[in-house]
């Protein structure tokens, strides 16, 4: 039964939950138990309230006794990732600065799960700061891929995507700067969703009219991960960029018939970044589903000129804005985060000026690209999982990387669109390491992205490949 409660589908768990054939106190317990087993192989969640989350499972059960309308999450068990601050509960950023910070407060996401239902059992693993898609830090150390213990689970969100890959939770939250929800969905066989800036709305935020980080859900499909994102999207008087329609728009079926859809594919960006001859060898059969599907698939890509400099120069104004005093104590973080601040801190603002205009030029190729096609399909990330001691791979394809960020290109140049994009299981290596397909939709065309990476799932079933560490 255990097995059972933690291996259902979200959705599949709720419906058991508001029909009371189990209780949020056994589904809350089946997956603690399941984290006092498993969770010391892979090393995802890193802070674990196994009592407190208890208690609050009980008070759910006796609310929806008395007669309380559940909510649409109620009783589902969710350890958040250790950037989103929490009130309470330890959140650390994976770093020494922060080792011992307790929020005194929930963040707009965590505030949103709550009053959804969720009972909060912890937090999972993220790099230091969240800098980088190789979840390691010296507070915790590395979170091991479920697949391949030596190999990564990729980054930031990876503590979280390997608790969903492992059945330790049925959904987790998570945030992508340059493919932070994508990068660890691909590496652990789970499903993660860019959402389009405004569509999961943050608080507080420093910087609330920035369009780079935004937060979105992960699960181990992608109907699980819209009914995560019909939780956290939303109005909110809060955030600027707040999308005006409800989260409701998710929560229903995501059934699309693709034949007619207009599908480009592109391999490798145009030539403009080097992939791993085995994630080519898996994403090009998997790319024939959509024919298959009655998809018409062409071999094309948005000109995304200028994605680099916007990328780059906007991260780094961000990381001196946010990060700054971080340099106080650099002997006590990583190198290539006092790079990526320094980096920033030596901008001027010509530079941040012309970064944007060339961001908006990016915004109208892109709008006319999508004229042409539905969707866009590429690669989620350039290699498969790479060695866990690592701190990023120094080559792809031949091709030396100079910087932690280098091998992360085909996620962020996306990021730097403004698009809506999806992380879906597409198939494994001959070594059996996990890759995803990125699914890329036009401005705001949330739900469109969400349809039709569901579609894929339906006609391949990659994502119900369970990780030989589950059957621990």
């Amino acid at each position: 039964m255990d097995s059972d409660i933690c291996y259902a589908s979200a959705r599949e768990l709720a419906g058991w939950l508001r029909a009371r054939q189990v209780s949020a106190v056994e589904v809350v317990r089946a997956h603690l138990d399941r984290i006092e087993r498993i969770n010391p192989k892979v090393n995802a969640i890193v802070t674990l309230v196994g009592e407190q989350a208890l208690d609050a499972a009980r008070a759910a059960d006796q609310r929806v006794a008395a007669g309380a309308e559940p909510g649409p999450l109620h009783g589902i068990p969710m350890a958040h990732k250790d950037t989103h601050d929490t009130a309470g509960i330890r959140t650390t950023y994976g770093s020494p600065l922060l080792a011992q910070q307790i929020p005194e407060r929930d963040e707009l996401l965590i505030e949103r799960l709550h009053a959804a239902g969720v009972i909060t059992v912890g937090k999972t693993n993220v790099p230091e700061f969240g800098a980088g898609s190789h979840t390691v830090n010296p507070i915790f150390g590395a979170t091991r891929n479920p697949y391949d213990l030596g190999k990564s689970a990729g980054g930031s969100s990876g503590g979280a995507a390997a608790a969903l890959a492992c059945g330790l939770q049925p959904l987790a939250d998570g945030s992508d700067m340059g493919g932070s929800l994508r990068n660890p969905a691909s590496f652990c066989n789970v499903v993660g969703f860019r959402p389009s800036p405004g569509r999961v709305p943050t608080w507080p935020d420093p910087y609330a009219w920035g369009t780079l980080t935004v937060q979105g859900p992960m699960a181990r499909t992608v109907a699980d991960a819209a009914l995560l994102l019909s939780v956290l999207a939303g109005p909110d008087p809060r955030s600027p960029l707040a999308i005006t329609e409800p989260g409701s728009i998710f929560a229903g079926s995501l059934d699309r018939d693709l034949r007619g859809l207009r599908v480009a594919w592109s391999p490798d960006l145009g030539g403009a970044v080097p992939v791993d001859r085995a994630v080519r060898e898996v994403l090009e059969p998997a790319v024939r589903v959509f024919s298959e599907l009655g998809a018409v698939v062409t071999e094309d890509c948005p000109d995304l000129s200028g994605a680099e400099q916007v990328f780059r120069t906007l991260r780094a104004w961000l990381f001196a804005l946010a990060l700054e005093p971080v340099l106080a104590h650099r002997d006590r973080v990583k190198p290539s985060l006092v790079w990526n601040i320094e980096q920033g801190l030596a901008l001027s603002g010509r530079d941040i000026a012309e970064a944007e205009v060339l961001h908006t030029m990016l915004f109208h190729r892109m709008r006319e690209f999508f004229e042409r096609y539905d969707v866009l399909l590429l690669p989620v990330s350039q290699v498969p999982p790479f060695d866990v001691e690592l701190e990023y791979p120094d080559t792809v394809d031949g091709e030396p990387m100079h910087t932690y960020l280098d091998w992360m290109r085909s996620a962020y140049f996306i990021s730097a669109t403004g698009c809506p994009a999806l992380s879906v299981p597409a198939g494994f290596t001959t070594a059996w390491l996990p890759v995803g397909l990125q699914i890329v939709g036009p401005h705001r065309a949330d739900r469109l992205v969400l349809e039709v990476g569901h579609a894929f799932e339906q006609a391949t079933g990659f994502g119900t490949v369970r990780p030989p560490v589950a059957a621990g």
